[in-house]
Formats: C-alpha cells, sequence, structure tokens
C-alpha cells in the first residue's frame, strides 16, 4: 500500500471530533479534553491501587519505631574494641579519607576519638553485642534482624529524616506509609491506613508533618496524628450542641451535594473530601475505643513500664501501636525524639535508653504473645548514626559525637525477617562500611519486597514521570529475609 506524502497538512473530512481537539492549536485542545476525563473513575473510589500483592509477601502491617535525632550504633549496638583502646588519641587519616563533616566540627582543629564508656556483652544463641544500657533488648535478641551497614547521603536531620521515611532528602515526596495507604489500603474502614503518634514531650529536632505527608498522592494517604490529648485528632469530636445523629445527617446531605456535582464532573479532590469526612464520622466511635487501655492486664501493662499508663510517653505509644495493628491498620508511625547529642553523649546515651528499651522489647514480646509478630514487621532506627570522634571538649567521662551518615546500625523484628542476624560490618573504628552495605533505597525495597510489594512496579504518575518509593534506586536485601 502506497503511504501517503508527508505534506504536513491533513484533510479535516473524516477527522473525528477527539483527533480534532488532538491536533487543534498545538494539541491545547487535546489537554483541556483530558482535563475533562478522570482517568482513576474505571476504578472502584477509595480502591488501592493493587488489586493484590505481587507476591505473597510476610508482613501485612509495619510498626516503625523511628528515633529521631540520631542514636549513637557504638554506644548501643556496634561493639569497637579498638575504638575504646584508642579513646582520646587522633582519628587516622587514613579512616577519615577526607570525607564530608558538618559544619559544627569543620572548625575543630583535632579529632579525638571517643570510645564508648559502656559495656557491651554477646546475648543469645545468636551472640549479638547490646550495650548495659539495653537489657530488655537484649532479652530478644535471637528474634532480631540487624542492619549494622546503613548508610544515607543527607548528614543533617531534616534531610535525613525526609530521606528515611520517603526516599528523597527534598521534601514534597510521598512517605513510605503513604505509599503503602495507596498500594493496598485498609481492612478497617473505621480507622486511617496510616496512624503517626508524637511524643507528649519532644526533645531535640521538631518534628513536621512531611515526616508522614502524602506528597503527590491523594490526600487520603496522609499520615494522620493521634495526639496524647484529650483529642487524639483535632476536629474529629463534634462541638457542644451537636449530636452524632445531627452530624450524620449533615454528612449525608453533603455527600448527595458533592455526588451530583461528581456526576455533571468529575473530580477526584472533591471525591477524596467526601472519603474524608466518612472515614471521620467513622473515626469518632474507633479513636476512643482504640485509645482506652482501660480493658488491658496488668501483665501487659507491667510488660511495656510504670510509663505506659502517661499517654504520650514511648511505653504508651508503643502499646497503642500494639491496639492499632491488631485492628488491622497497616502502617503505625511512632516517633521517639531525643536521640541528637553534640554534647553529653554518654548521658543522653543512658536516658533514651531507659525510655525505649523497656517498651521496645516488651511491644515484640506482645505481639509474639497474641501471634502477630510473624505477619507484623517492628523497625527500629533512626536518620543516621554518630561520629566516632568527639565533637566539642572532651573529658574524661564526657564528650559529644557529630552526626554520621556513613554507616549505622537499624534493627527489625518479625515479618519474615531473618532472626538473630546480623548484616553487614564497619571497619575497626566504626567510621566506614567494610562488608554490605545497604542505602537507604535498599532498605525500602526490602520492607516493601516483606510486605508483597515489587518496588518497581508500585508507581504514580506526577508532572509526566513515574515515581515510586525507590525513585530509580533500590535492591532487594535477600540475606535479611527469613
Amino acid at each position: 500500500m502506497k503511504e501517503p506524502l508527508c505534506t504536513g497538512y491533513e484533510s479535516p473530512i473524516g477527522m473525528s471530533r477527539r483527533s480534532f481537539l488532538k491536533q487543534m492549536g498545538m494539541g491545547l485542545g487535546g489537554l483541556a479534553l483530558g482535563s475533562l476525563v478522570n482517568p482513576l473513575k474505571v476504578v472502584a473510589k477509595d480502591a488501592p491501587a493493587l488489586a493484590n500483592t505481587h507476591f505473597p509477601g510476610t508482613a501485612k502491617r509495619i510498626i516503625y519505631l523511628f528515633q529521631s535525632g540520631g542514636p549513637s550504633q557504638m554506644d548501643l549496638f556496634d561493639y569497637k574494641p579498638r575504638l575504646n583502646k584508642e579513646h582520646g588519641e587522633e582519628l587516622p587519616d587514613s579512616v577519615r579519607r577526607g570525607q564530608r563533616l558538618t559544619g559544627m566540627s569543620t572548625s575543630q582543629a583535632s579529632f579525638p576519638l571517643a570510645g564508648s564508656p559502656f559495656k557491651f556483652e554477646q546475648h543469645g544463641e545468636s551472640g549479638a553485642w547490646f550495650s548495659e544500657t539495653l537489657p530488655h533488648m537484649a532479652s530478644i535478641a535471637d528474634k532480631m534482624c540487624f542492619v549494622k551497614t546503613l548508610y544515607t547521603e543527607a548528614i543533617n536531620h531534616g534531610p535525613g529524616v525526609t530521606m528515611m521515611m520517603s526516599g528523597s532528602q527534598i521534601p514534597g515526596r510521598p512517605t513510605a506509609g503513604s505509599w503503602l495507604s495507596y498500594g493496598l489500603g485498609s481492612p478497617n474502614k473505621n480507622l486511617p491506613s496510616y496512624v503517626v503518634l508524637t511524643p507528649k514531650v519532644q526533645k531535640g529536632q521538631p518534628l513536621t508533618s512531611r515526616y508522614w505527608g502524602s506528597g503527590f498522592l491523594p490526600g487520603r494517604h496522609d499520615g494522620v496524628r493521634f495526639r496524647p490529648e484529650k483529642d487524639a485528632v483535632l476536629y474529629l469530636n463534634n462541638p457542644d450542641g451537636v449530636s452524632r445523629s445531627s452530624r450524620k445527617k449533615t454528612i449525608d446531605h453533603l455527600k448527595e451535594l458533592h455526588e451530583y456535582q461528581v456526576s455533571k464532573q468529575s473530580d477526584p479532590v472533591l471525591e477524596n473530601q467526601i472519603e474524608q469526612y466518612e472515614m471521620a464520622f467513622r473515626m469518632q466511635a474507633s479513636v476512643p475505643e482504640v485509645s482506652d487501655i482501660s480493658g488491658e492486664s496488668r501483665a501487659t501493662l507491667e510488660l511495656y513500664g510504670d510509663d505506659v499508663t502517661e499517654p504520650g510517653t514511648f511505653a504508651a505509644n508503643c502499646l497503642l501501636a500494639r491496639r492499632l495493628a491488631e485492628r488491622e491498620v497497616p502502617f503505625v508511625q511512632v516517633f521517639h525524639t531525643g536521640w541528637d547529642a553534640h554534647s553529653g553523649c554518654p548521658g543522653n546515651v543512658r536516658s533514651n535508653s531507659q525510655k525505649t528499651d523497656r517498651a521496645s522489647a516488651a511491644l515484640i514480646k506482645d505481639l509474639e504473645s497474641r501471634g502477630m509478630l510473624d505477619d507484623t514487621l517492628v523497625i527500629w532506627g533512626g536518620e543516621f548514626g554518630r561520629t566516632n570522634y568527639c565533637q566539642g571538649k572532651m573529658t574524661k567521662t564526657n564528650f559529644g559525637r557529630d552526626h554520621h551518615p556513613r554507616c549505622f546500625t537499624i534493627w527489625m523484628a518479625g515479618g519474615g525477617v531473618n532472626p538473630g542476624y546480623s548484616h553487614g560490618g564497619t571497619d575497626d573504628y566504626c567510621y566506614n562500611i567494610e562488608a554490605d552495605g545497604v542505602h537507604v533505597h535498599d532498605f525500602h525495597a526490602t520492607m516493601m519486597h516483606l510486605l508483597g510489594i515489587d518496588h518497581e512496579r508500585l508507581t504514580y504518575k506526577f508532572q509526566g514521570r513515574y515515581f515510586r518509593l525507590t525513585d530509580v534506586h533500590g535492591h532487594v536485601i535477600k540475606e535479611l529475609l527469613a
């Protein structure tokens, strides 16, 4: 068949309306048409992006115990006797290798090594090393899976936390909990699919909403913050004089108006608002119920410690996280602040260990006793580690540590991770990775894999390209899988 000549002109005879709009005005008509057609309309309202997981996952939900500020790995988990032996000596240039420092350390004339003042012992059949400040975590050593060689490019708190939460140092990307909400949704329609628990007393770096934001995903995938106050969720309860039945009628009439508008012109933002109103109404009953721990046994409360009955403590938030997980909330983010130890590092480690050690171990034991640990992934860790050298003035009993993104430690338990396993190795000074480094993108890819999600296939188109949690990076670390 003879091909028509490409003259630059095409006869309008027989041209469809869509073709006409597509070619008129350099395609502006087609863009206008596209704005009127909602590509999501064929998808059931509130349906997750994935009808099923890409493959059978071992975890159904995640509880992320985020330790904001950067815990000191060599004072908690990564035992370095050589660092203790050379305490006070200068950091060798062969170890530092001219690597980047923060603005808080660059003006120092020397970088004296600071060994850990804490005793370390091996625990469990796995022989995992623990500082004396973590006796409760040490008791569950064989249930924990350590990553000793996590690393990131971020060297300051804001970009560091943003990177750990969203896979990008730059704010505006969806966080991991939002990706999970978007991809798999939630079996519980009475509670948010992504809940954030923050401490009542915050120390150190502030916690901002971008750490649990949905970025360019629909707003219903935002993390919902539960506050340790009378009203756990702001603006949820009815004002005085407004009954629940009256509120229900208002929402029903508002829904009718919204659906009438949507029937005239599809509007994803408006549809999202309808869903949020309905969720808020259901949460008026579900949030008080899940927050009420009066039905917990004395043995359970004692497991978490004395602080468990004080709302907003780490212990109370760990117990609430377990209650939310019981009700099939897929992603619960628990924040603890205060690990930033530019000065007074030994005291900082003691204080924060005391606040988090018992409750962290209690959560693992509690989940296991209820048969939930096998399909609940628990993660513990911060945005980066601390330096092996002293920041500021060093004394016999005191020193500070600066930020260190080159290598730091996190641990996981349950959800199909390899129990009693320690991945990777750092050098004798705990400054560089010697074997099996794990980038933040690799960590996210592995986390998604445990949920049954191929991190390369859960995507969202925004501004002309497809985005994902791991951006264009990330590899599943198979050794971390049971």
